[in-house]
């Protein structure tokens, strides 16, 4: 059995955010009816390449793209912008515990689906529309993605070199906007959840991607709260933490430059790495003993460890450093992070069968948990497979039925 074995969501989400928080509802055990458009369904369907490939080494029509945020979820085709099929999306809300859209603002009233409409047929609903900006505030009607709320939202002005080395605005490898809004809408759709459980009432969830990205903004965003200084672009470095940053090292065996995450956390592991380092004076230096001298001296320390470091290779610093524990790390590319032996006895890569791909590897959960197993169920390959399934399942509508709305080409 699964933890949120019972919880049906109907998804209307496209692209990320959306999918990535009703994937996680899925792992965990919801069913999810992910509602898409007839004929071409997600964007993110056709954000390629890579697309998988057939058994004959041609290009299906799934992207790499949506194959990785929609995995456990069943699919069903709707227009919702023809009358029968927002009647559809009416009559499978009253059935569902979980509401969730990305929308523009106001684009669900003009369908008849906004919270007041689908409340009134399902008081126990809980109901997360997922926005650039919200619901509220000056800009809530503007289209808000992932790349400008990293921008507005601070993000870049932290990320990247520093402008003194060259660097300027840099904006994360995944979009993190709607990665961190996905599992912060997860996180509220389970609390309502729990709420509605208690009392046999829905609410509605507003999620911002500009919200979320302050909020993820963390040590940082406080740093400039408390006082009032703006923090700039610090590369592979640490604001608050010294040393806790990337060092190159002696080049690796084919001469090419090398480099290890060298990350001490506290002033013990800091004593621990002048030990390995040969340097024992600099865990007493009064600059450098406690981690608010080595930040406030971080210009002296940092260019004598960079010398230090690039005396010994990657291999020697990361076991000699790793027996001593103190936090460190190489710097892997995808392919040695599919490789790396931990990650696959964590078994983070599943292997499913696709009706026209077969055998087809993809990330699975992070999720452990010891009673409840998450799911690990393919994303659904074919738009619209489960539609006529879940019309009879969940509604019990017969085949004639059906087939009058495809006829009418609503799903």
């Amino acid at each position: 059995m699964n933890s949120l074995e019972g919880i049906r969501v109907l998804d209307l989400s496209r692209v990320l955010a959306g999918p990535w928080c009703t994937q996680t509802l899925a792992d965990l055990g919801a069913e999810v009816i992910k509602v898409e458009r007839p004929g071409s369904g997600d964007d993110t369907r056709g954000w390629g390449p890579p697309f998988l490939k057939d058994r004959a080494g041609a290009d299906t029509a799934e992207s790499a793209y949506y194959l990785g945020a929609n995995r456990n979820k069943r699919s069903l085709t709707c227009d919702i912008a023809h009358p029968e099929g927002q009647a559809l999306v009416r009559e499978l809300a009253a059935r569902c515990d979980v509401f969730v859209e990305n929308f523009k603002v106001g684009d669900m009233a003009r369908y008849g689906l906004d919270y007041a409409a689908l409340q009134a047929v399902n008081p126990r609903l809980v109901y997360c529309s997922i926005t650039g900006f919200g619901q509220t505030g000056p800009y809530r009607e503007r289209a808000g993605y992932d790349y400008a709320i990293q921008g507005m939202g601070g993000l870049m002005s932290i990320t990247g070199e520093r402008d003194d080395l060259g660097g300027g605005p840099q904006k994360v490898g995944v979009a993190v906007a709607d990665l961190f809004t996905g599992m912060y809408a997860t996180v509220g759709i389970l609390a309502a959840l729990r709420h509605a459980e208690r009392t046999g009432e829905g609410q509605y969830l507003d999620m911002a991607l500009l919200d979320a990205q302050v909020a993820m903004l963390a040590n940082l965003g406080a740093n400039y709260l408390v006082s009032g200084q703006v923090p700039g672009r610090a590369g592979n470095a640490h604001q608050n933490i010294v040393p806790y940053q990337v060092f190159e090292v002696a080049p690796a065996a084919d001469g090419t430059r090398d480099h290890i995450i060298l990350a001490v956390g506290n002033d013990g592991q800091f004593g621990k790495f002048c030990q390995v380092a040969g340097c024992p004076e600099l865990a007493t230096d009064p600059r450098f003993a406690r981690n608010a001298d080595r930040v406030r001296n971080r210009q002296v320390l940092v260019p004598m460890l960079a010398e230090r470091l690039k005396q010994r290779s990657k291999p020697d610093w990361l076991a000699a450093l790793e027996a001593a524990k103190v936090p460190c790390g190489a710097i892997n590319n995808l392919a040695e992070v599919f490789a790396d032996p931990h990650v696959q006895s964590r078994g983070m890569v599943h292997t499913w069968d696709h009706p026209l791909a077969g055998p087809v590897r993809l990330v699975g959960s992070p999720i452990r948990l010891s009673a409840t197993p998450v799911r690990t169920e393919a994303p659904p390959p074919l738009l619209g497979q489960d539609t006529e399934a879940v019309l009879a399942e969940v509604l019990g509508w017969d085949a004639d039925r059906v087939a009058a709305l495809r006829q009418q080409q609503v799903i």
